[in-house]
């Protein structure tokens, strides 16, 4: 099969043949038709995330079941299926809770072994992972759904909780942010969103947000939002994964309001104003994919047409373009929205 490779941390990637995967006796082997290029398979690339190489990245995936293995007893080949970036085990602890996005014996593809930014993926754990998309869902669509647009979903009505009339603040509107944008309007909350590229604010404000901040000229960007949501905003997420873009989230935030780290953020320490914390008896929450089991709810409000990830992909490229994507994750001045790249 064709896959993008890197051999070293920061080498660009190149496309090159590898031998196509084959399922474990529990996992099935998927034909990726589209994968988005996440920041997160930007991180990495980076080094910021410990992964085998040579590594082939990618973890937002759509396509076709074409081999299961002998203890696979809820699919076939054939189906079109997409699958949360958490693999969970289905038997640990977290997973009889319901907690597959913690599972204790995760994988993920793209991290822990070869990623989607192939023509052939293996999921582990099949009857527990993967997710039957419904006939009218275009694997572009679906693919979108994997990382970004379903840890947003869960951040915002799991985690965060929003609720109708709440004022959200989201810092950061790349493809989380973005996707975090139009769940909390479509859940009725009135959302503003931060970020430092007119263009990503523009998009905040097709889809839903009431207010936008230019961190890069409005100054304090909490103190904007407190201004703005007459006292601090119910519910922030910091969507970026920055010291800065996480403290000013927890500064946004009224009394006994709550944080949710979305964006993963680079080792080191994080400056979070912990006075504020205490004084403000503020949540902290983290945000860590979403369970197989919840997509057909998320897939569900897709179909209604409540949520539109559809209007979230930006650039649509071929497998051959993924490495320039990538590099392009780390640039303040990329394109704002979602990139996918159609391999089927």
């Amino acid at each position: 099969m064709k896959a993008v490779v890197y051999d070293a941390h920061g080498e660009v990637p190149v496309v090159r043949e590898l031998p196509d995967p084959v399922p474990d006796p529990a996992g099935a082997v998927i034909r990726v038709e589209a994968t988005g290029v996440c920041r997160s398979d930007w991180h990495a690339w980076m080094g910021h995330d410990q992964v085998p190489l040579p590594h082939v990245g990618g973890h937002e995936f759509a396509g076709v079941v074409t081999a299961v293995g002998p203890l696979v007893g809820g699919w076939q080949p054939g189906q079109r299926v997409t699958a949360p970036f958490v693999c969970a085990c289905g038997t640990c602890e977290e997973c009889a809770s319901g907690n597959q996005q913690v599972c204790e014996r995760q994988t993920q593809p793209g991290f822990t072994y070869g990623g989607s930014f192939a023509e052939y993926v293996a999921i582990d754990h099949a009857d527990v992972n993967l997710v039957l998309l419904p006939d009218a869902l275009d694997f572009v669509t679906a693919s979108a759904l994997g990382c970004r647009f379903g840890t947003a979903f869960r951040a915002v009505l799991r985690q965060g909780r929003v609720a109708a009339g709440e004022w959200v603040a989201v810092h950061g509107c790349g493809g989380a942010g973005l996707s975090a944008v139009m769940i909390a309007a479509a859940a009725g909350a009135r959302v503003v969103a931060v970020d430092i590229a007119p263009a990503a604010l523009e998009l905040a404000r097709e889809f839903g947000a009431v207010a936008t901040v230019d961190a890069s000229v409005d100054g304090d960007p909490a103190a904007v939002v407190r201004d703005l949501t007459g006292g601090g905003a119910h519910v922030s997420l910091d969507c970026l994964g920055l010291p800065d873009t996480c403290a000013a989230s927890v500064s946004s935030l009224r009394r006994r309001g709550r944080h949710v780290q979305v964006g993963l953020m680079p080792l080191g320490p994080a400056p979070v104003p912990m006075d504020r914390v205490i004084a403000f008896e503020l949540e902290l929450l983290g945000s860590h994919g979403l369970q197989a089991y919840e997509y057909p709810t998320m897939l569900g409000m897709v179909e209604s047409g409540l949520l539109r990830p559809d209007l979230l992909v930006r650039q649509r490229i071929g497998l051959d373009g993924i490495p320039a994507a990538l590099v392009a994750m780390g640039s303040p001045s990329r394109a704002p929205g979602i990139t996918v790249a159609v391999t089927g």
